[in-house]
């Protein structure tokens, strides 16, 4: 069996006017984050760690920012539209870990709801999708509260 690992990594500035996504999840806050689409980090993270593993280049590859059929999209069917590349190319995820580098919101009462919207998206059991959060310890622009970072590894399987 066939098995390759990839790993992804996303950043969006935090601004006002805008709602924050992480993991498939509206989360209550006063900034969100700006990008092109719903700019949800971790499911950008996500989408590279899975794109990489199969050779499938990146999340921007895909889904340019300068394409408007993606303008405000939905991070969650940008997950899903990577699931099928995946199984189109016959691969099979087999876990995902990530990392949230924010010092604002606290995410873990959001962790699960998280799990469950991605198992959903990506047909896997939620214990197969890890969710950690840590801060920056107040350093650099993610401990600034300028913007939040992702960082996301994969492992397929050759089906």
């Amino acid at each position: 069996m066939k098995m390759r690992v990839g790993f992804g990594y996303d950043v969006h500035q935090l601004a006002e006017g805008r709602e924050l996504w992480l993991g498939g999840v509206k989360i209550g806050h006063t900034l969100g984050l700006l990008g092109h689409s719903d700019a949800d980090v971790l499911i950008h993270a996500i989408c590279d760690a899975l794109l990489g593993a199969a050779g499938l280049r990146d999340i921007g590859y895909h889904f340019p920012d300068n394409n408007t059929e993606y303008k405000g999209i939905d991070s969650k069917i940008l997950l899903a539209r990577c699931a099928t590349l995946l199984s189109e190319n016959g691969w099979a995820i087999e876990n995902i870990d990530t990392t949230v580098c924010a010092e604002q919101p606290k995410i873990n009462s959001h962790i699960l709801q998280m799990q469950l919207a991605m198992a959903q998206i990506l047909n896997l059991p939620v214990g197969d999708i890890s969710i950690k959060a840590t801060t920056n310890e107040r350093l650099g622009f993610v401990g600034r509260e300028e913007g939040i970072a992702a960082y996301a590894v994969a492992l397929l399987k050759k089906e």
